[in-house]
């Protein structure tokens, strides 16, 4: 995440039968919103944490629809940790 040297493939996939349309998509990228993290650089954060934050708010969703609670709190916690947000 977040590398200078990442790549990504995607394969959106568009089907039309009829006046019946179908769209999917394999996979979600983008920049990180300057905006954002502009706003929290200036409330104190350094840049690193403010990027972890930003990326832990785009997954929480995910984790968000895991039912059962173990899971989601193991998988939480170690995405926290990689994020280096061992405390929020």
């Amino acid at each position: 995440m977040l590398s200078d040297r990442a790549t990504i493939n995607t394969k959106p996939q568009l089907e039309i039968f009829a006046d019946d349309v179908k769209c999917s998509h394999g996979a979600t990228c983008g920049q990180i919103d300057q905006n954002a993290l502009f706003y929290l650089k200036t409330r104190g954060l350094d840049e690193e944490m403010a990027k972890s934050l930003l990326m832990y708010a785009f997954t929480a969703e995910v984790f968000e629809n895991i039912k059962n609670d173990g899971i989601r709190t193991y998988l939480e916690d170690v995405f926290k940790q990689k994020l280096g947000l061992e405390a929020f």
